[in-house]
């Protein structure tokens, strides 16, 4: 397929690096103030390399991409709350083309599920967003699998930031300040590490997981009960040790809830992985506990995701 990409940032730069090895073709790259487009394919390794040197990737309009030839827009800017914009401002205008739309961006899917549901009923395109919740975890792709009415629940450590802290404190005893720093050095954490230690983008990946779930409602952010790790306490992590125990941020949707908050799990249960890791857990009607784990970030791990949203369109 023809795949135009806006956002060049970790996600949209790795999808357009990795699609011929996927057997697609990029014909247009937006980023925050530029585009570069050709019909008949860009030439990816230039464009990067001239986004690493100069900061833009061409000369056009990043608007361009969006009227381009391509079958599938994927939309990678970064996620915004409320009304979602620019990304859902991007799925608008392709589905109005009848284009395909594949999200990496959470936000219209977090925020806006009723409005990109309408959309896209009036659309010969299609939206996916598996990249959305878990990186290369097939979270989405599990749920539309096995049937959403065959699931009761959906838990998980579903950030990687907020894991490695609380991972790095039980082990080493460490104090969130001082781990935060270090996660920041590494590149794990944000200079403004909000959006992870509060909380808010495990429950965004909640909130879209909700929405698939749910079928007759619609879930936002407002819906979800949130509390992150911010200044935990280094002994709270201590204290769970001594019974054999320690504290990982989870997310669940249960019972029409959604709910993310640190909470006491097994060291050595499935929920306690270490590092950035991400695990998710299904609660299915037949088929019991489920769990798929994995890198639930990363560039060329969401790019995957984005890929195999892909190959659906495709069957």
């Amino acid at each position: 397929m023809n795949i135009g990409v806006v956002g060049a940032g970790a996600v949209g730069s790795a999808v357009a690096e990795l699609a011929g090895e996927y057997g697609h073709t990029v014909t247009g790259l937006a980023d925050s103030g530029s585009s570069v487009v050709d019909p008949s394919g860009i030439d990816v390794a230039t464009t990067l390399e001239r986004k690493q040197r100069t900061g833009v990737v061409g000369d056009g309009d990043p608007e361009a991409v969006l009227s381009a030839a391509y079958d599938v827009l994927v939309e990678a800017t970064p996620t915004t709350l409320g009304d979602a914009q620019p990304g859902f401002g991007h799925l608008e205008a392709a589905l109005k083309l009848d284009r395909h739309v594949v999200l990496a961006n959470k936000g219209p899917v977090a925020e806006r599920y009723a409005d990109v549901r309408a959309l896209e009923a009036q659309s010969e395109g299609t939206v996916r967003f598996e990249a959305t919740v878990g990186g290369a975890i097939p979270v989405l792709g599990t749920i539309e699998d096995i049937g959403p009415d065959q699931i009761t629940a959906v838990r998980g450590v579903l950030n990687g930031t907020a894991n490695f802290i609380l991972s790095r404190m039980a082990a080493e005893g460490l104090a969130y300040e001082q781990v935060l720093t270090e996660a920041q050095d590494l590149g794990v954490a944000e200079s403004d590490p909000a959006f992870d230690v509060e909380g808010t983008d495990a429950a965004l990946k909640c909130v879209i997981v909700a929405n698939v779930l749910a079928g007759d409602r619609e879930y936002t952010l407002a819906d979800a009960t949130v509390e992150g790790i911010r200044g935990l306490p280094a002994n709270a992590l201590e204290l769970a040790g001594e019974d054999s125990r320690t504290i990982r941020l989870v997310g669940e949707v249960r019972d029409g809830e959604v709910r993310v908050a640190p909470r006491l799990v097994p060291e050595n249960g499935a929920m306690a992985v270490s590092g950035t890791r991400n695990i998710v857990q299904f609660e299915t009607t037949n088929a019991g506990p489920l769990f798929h784990s994995g890198r639930g970030a990363g560039g060329p791990e969401t790019a995957s995701a984005i890929f195999a949203d892909i190959s659906r369109l495709d069957d």
